[in-house]
């Protein structure tokens, strides 16, 4: 996370004896990350956060592969993922490695009687379409469209929607998700040449210590199953907290586009890594300025790395029949580029309005049955049409 942080009451030192009105102790928790070697936050509750009153029978969310080896691009239409009303069974699982799942969901309602806790994948969703208030222990943070909300493992939270109108583009990764480490210098702040700073990230407000006994439901995901857990006390019992662990959000709006005379590599559109990917931010911004530049990209094989691409809005002048919630993916192994006509028809443009998310993985993604169900079938032959 970008910076230290802390909501609420705490003690003036850590492990030491703090009490509530009544004399009786507040429970402390380390939430650590990486053993004790990596980001964390102390967490101070009302109640012990171990008291659990039922353990369901798991269930299995596992990803079904469909397609594993392949060598071809490939395109999904997003938006024919049908919504549904739980946020849960509404994530559909598309592309997936070892490193990271990509789900596309629509959910129409709020989650109100479940709580939902990813222990083995920090989640980036972005939002699409629609707004609400992600609720956490942690404190709550307002999105809105274009938002990413950057959720570490172990985070128990509900999605609250203003309406049932939601389009949601979600990377679970199995490790860490981080600011690209050249973009802040040695003491961790973001630097001078950052596409973005500190005072771009939305982090936790409006701490609501609910200190209630009951019985609550969470739904916890661990190697492909969900848990259902029944604790007797509520999981945002947080009297206060401090730390580096803790859900954030940052705006696509809000990257501040890197431009050159001539056209600019992916990496300058880089706004997270994780282990063996990085996701990227397409925004609006002004082409390049040299008198012969080609703003269109070049063609380009992947030797490495597969490419994804999720159009969020706008005109993609390298690319014909663009539509929202589309997903493009370039296979490593062949190469790819603009569409025919897309190359003489960019130059003398200044400027383009599109905005998408990119994703380069180094390890192949793997088509699921749900993918198999949204997938333009021709769209490899589109460069010869």
């Amino acid at each position: 996370m970008p910076v230290y942080h802390s909501l609420g009451a705490i003690p003036p030192k850590r492990h030491t004896q703090f009490r509530k009105p009544d004399g009786t102790l507040y429970a402390e928790e380390l939430v650590s990350t990486e053993g004790f070697s990596s980001l964390y936050s102390l967490v101070y509750h009302c109640y012990p956060p171990t008291l659990v009153k039922e353990l369901g029978e798991p269930y299995s969310v596992e990803p079904k592969i469909a397609r594993e080896k392949h060598l071809k691009h490939t395109s999904l239409i997003g938006f024919k993922i049908e919504p549904e009303d739980d946020y849960l069974q509404s994530r559909k699982p598309v592309l997936v490695n070892s490193d990271l799942h990509i789900s596309l969901a629509a959910p129409r309602k709020s989650m109100t009687d479940y709580f939902y806790k990813n222990s083995q994948a920090d989640e980036v969703v972005f939002i699409h379409e629609g707004s609400g208030t992600l609720k956490t222990g942690y404190g709550n943070i307002k999105f809105v469209y274009g938002d990413y909300l950057v959720i570490p493992r172990g985070t128990i939270y509900q999605m609250e929607f203003d309406t049932p109108d939601n389009r949601l583009f979600i990377v679970e990764s199995f490790s860490p998700i981080r600011i690209p480490k050249r973009y802040t210098n040695g003491y961790g702040q973001l630097t001078e040449q950052s596409p973005y700073c500190e005072r771009d990230i939305k982090r936790p407000a409006n701490l609501e210590t609910h200190d209630e006994k009951g019985d609550f439901k969470i739904l916890i995901k661990k190697q492909g199953l969900i848990y259902p857990y029944i604790y007797g006390t509520h999981p945002f019992d947080f009297i206060g907290w401090d730390g580096f662990h803790y859900p954030w959000a940052f705006s696509i709006h809000d990257f501040e586009p890197i431009t050159g005379r001539l056209h600019q590599p992916p990496p300058v559109h880089q706004t997270f890594e994780g282990h063996n990917f990085v996701i990227c931010s397409f925004v609006p911004r002004k082409f390049d300025y040299h008198p012969l530049a080609i703003p269109a990209p070049y063609n380009h094989s992947n030797v490495d790395s597969d490419e994804l691409l999720y159009y969020v809005d706008g005109d993609f002048m390298s690319r014909k029949s663009v539509v929202k919630g589309q997903i493009t993916l370039h296979p490593g192994g062949i190469p790819h580029g603009p569409h025919p006509g897309s190359v003489e028809k960019s130059i003398g443009k200044e400027s383009t309005d599109e905005l998408a998310v990119m994703i380069d993985p180094f390890r192949p993604l793997m088509l699921t049955d749900y993918a198999i169900q949204i997938e333009d079938e021709n769209y490899y032959k589109s460069w010869v049409s």
